[in-house]
C-alpha cells in the first residue's frame, strides 16, 4: 500500500531550530510534531491495519540543496502518524522490520510517498 504526503516535511535542520526556539520550554517543537504527524495521520486513515512492516519512502525534493540524512528526518512524523492513524500498533522494532529512503527531486511537485 502506498500513499502521498504532499510538500516537504521538516527537515532535521529545521527541527533543531524549532526545539532551540522553545529555550527549555519546546513548544514550538511541540506544535510541529503535532502539526505532521497529525496530517501523517489523516492522510494514512484508509490505510489496513498491520502488525509488523518493511517501509520505503522516496523523498521527492524541489531541488538538492537538502541533505539526505536531513530531509530523512521527517521519518519521525511518518512513523507516528502511522502509529496515531493505527496503521501499526507501535513505531517499534517489533513492528517495522525495514525503513528504505530514497531521495529523489521533482521540480514540480515535492512530496513524499510512503509505501
Amino acid at each position: 500500500m502506498k500513499f502521498e504526503i504532499p510538500g516537504r516535511l521538516p527537515g532535521l535542520n529545521e527541527i533543531i531550530d524549532a526545539a532551540k526556539q522553545g529555550k527549555g520550554n519546546y513548544q514550538p517543537y511541540a506544535r510541529m510534531k503535532e502539526e505532521y504527524t497529525t496530517m501523517v495521520a489523516w492522510l494514512a486513515k484508509k490505510l489496513p491495519r498491520y502488525k509488523r512492516v518493511n517501509i520505503t519512502i522516496t523523498w521527492y525534493e524541489p531541488n538538492g540543496k537538502r541533505d539526505p540524512d536531513n530531509i530523512m528526518a521527517g521519518q519521525k512524523f511518518i512513523l507516528d502518524g502511522l502509529v496515531m492513524a493505527g496503521v501499526i500498533p507501535n513505531d517499534t522494532r517489533k513492528h517495522i522490520n525495514s525503513i528504505k529512503h530514497i531521495p529523489e527531486i521533482d521540480r514540480v511537485n515535492p512530496r513524499d510517498e510512503v509505501e
